[in-house]
Formats: C-alpha cells, sequence, structure tokens
C-alpha cells in the first residue's frame, strides 16, 4: 500500500466519493476539500504529496490556489493537477502558466486518473532518489535536493518544469520530438497534449533564459520538437 496522501478539491460532492474511491482502490490516502479556503488550509497545514485541483469551487477558485502555491516556499513544489469540465484549450493553458503539473478533463475514468497521479509522484520524486548534479552554463539542477539554480540563485519550479529540464539537460544537443519529450518527461503522450508540453516549455524559459524570446538553452526545433544547447562541466 501507497503511505502517499492526496488531496481532492471540487464542490461536487459525488466527485469527491468516486475519485476518493479510485484513488483509496489504488493504495493512496485521501483528503478532501470542497472550497478554496479548506483547500489551502489543508496544504499549508498537512502538505500533501499531491493536489487533484476542481478549477470551478467556491470562495477561491483553483487558479488563485495554484497560485498561492507557486509563491509559498514551504508548499511550492506541491505537484498540482488541475481537474476542469472546460473543453477550451485557452482555460487548460492558463493553468498551465500558472503552474499546474497537469489537467484531467471531466467526464474522466479511473484508469486515467490514476495514471495521472502515478506518473506524477513518479516525476516530483525521481530527483531525490538520486545525488547528482546537472550544470550547463549558469543553470545548475540538484537531482538531490531537486533544486534548480541560476548563477547561484534558486528558483522555484514544478515536478514537470524539474523532469523535463533534468531530460533536455541529460541529454544536451539531442533533438527530441514532442511525442518522446512528454513520453520521458511526463510518462505518457496522449493526442493533444502537444499544447500542455509547449505552455510547459514556455514556463521553463521565462525561468531559465535571459530572453525567452531568444532562449539560449531550450531551442526549438521547427516542426519537430525541442534541444538543449550547451554540454555538461
Amino acid at each position: 500500500m501507497s503511505s502517499k496522501r492526496i488531496l481532492i478539491v471540487d464542490d461536487d460532492r459525488d466527485i469527491l466519493k468516486i475519485l476518493g474511491g479510485y484513488l483509496e482502490k489504488a493504495g493512496y490516502s485521501v483528503l478532501e476539500a470542497a472550497d478554496g479556503d479548506k483547500a489551502l488550509a489543508l496544504i499549508r497545514k498537512e502538505k500533501p504529496d499531491l493536489v487533484l485541483l476542481d478549477l470551478m469551487i467556491p470562495e477561491r477558485d483553483g487558479l488563485e490556489i495554484i497560485s498561492i502555491i507557486r509563491r509559498e516556499e514551504a508548499i511550492c513544489d506541491t505537484p498540482v493537477i488541475m481537474l476542469t469540465a472546460r473543453i477550451e484549450d485557452s482555460d487548460k493553458i492558463v493553468g498551465l502558466e500558472m503552474g499546474a503539473d497537469d489537467y484531467i478533463t471531466k467526464p474522466f475514468n479511473s484508469r486515467e486518473v490514476v495514471a495521472r497521479v502515478k506518473s506524477l509522484l513518479r516525476r516530483s520524486t525521481i530527483g531525490k532518489k538520486s545525488s547528482s548534479i546537472l550544470e550547463i552554463g549558469s543553470l545548475r539542477l540538484n537531482l538531490d535536493s531537486y533544486e534548480l539554480s541560476i548563477d547561484g540563485k534558486n528558483e522555484n519550479i514544478t515536478p514537470t518544469e524539474f523532469r523535463l529540464l533534468q531530460v533536455l539537460m541529460e541529454n544536451a544537443g539531442y533533438t527530441f520530438t514532442r511525442e518522446e519529450l512528454l513520453e520521458k518527461g511526463m510518462g505518457y503522450a496522449y493526442e493533444g497534449m502537444g499544447r500542455a508540453l509547449d505552455t510547459h516549455i514556455k514556463n521553463i524559459r521565462m525561468k531559465i533564459e535571459t530572453d525567452p524570446k531568444n532562449p539560449e538553452y531550450i531551442q526549438t526545433v521547427y516542426s519537430v520538437g525541442y534541444r538543449f544547447k550547451g554540454s555538461q562541466r
């Protein structure tokens, strides 16, 4: 049985019951919140291993919760999966840009939810199982302490961003197709996930590049994918 704790945030009691059942059956412990204020209090107090967060909730909506999580040092690396009934790509992209690691669109099925949770939890702990450091240019990715520093200054980074950057830095000079990078960095490559990958890359560039519009490190290889420029020290 897994000891990982998952916080589900949704104001629909049926959704809480269904998702809770899926996750408990998979071996996870489940916490629940039906509004943004309670969710934030639980995240700060209990520090769950992952949050499944509906965007449309009372008190504080999901986007505000994501923004607060990413600003607060004690909880900033908490993995977050958005739950959304919205089907517009723009809604999902906004959530990813705010710092969500992934999204699941309602209605969902049990296997997809559990697979996404397992994949994100793997990404959020993979660096902590190693004791090595990747250094290219002014970037230093510490796989032991799970930290990114630029010119010696630490920069907050989400679990998905960390894993994608790790894969790119470990394979500097290699051109990944979007599908390859999704598989290696996120653990799956569902149809339509390319936009999500592009958003994560945009977020990483905003953190590591002096000029994100003219990137020094993560280069776009048009019609193919992405390549990390540089070599390890």
